[in-house]
């Protein structure tokens, strides 16, 4: 199962599993496909965005766990 941390690039995340951006815009981040999603860490973008970066991470994992049933 794949394994999702603070520190994970977000895109890494998306190509994991495109679905996954809809985790990311349920916790208001949109900018998925921005140029900095390829460089900036789920931790850093909840610093800009003003986001429960901890919740976020738990819902990804969640996500990915779902997936691997």
């Amino acid at each position: 199962m794949y394994k999702v941390t603070e520190d994970t690039i977000i895109l890494d995340v998306i190509k994991q599993d495109k679905e996954s951006a809809g985790v990311f815009m349920a916790h208001g981040l949109y900018c998925i496909g921005c140029p900095g999603a390829s460089m900036e860490s789920i931790s850093d973008a909840g610093k800009v965005h003003g986001i429960d970066v901890a919740k976020l991470v738990e819902d990804l994992n969640k996500f990915f766990q779902q997936k691997a049933w």
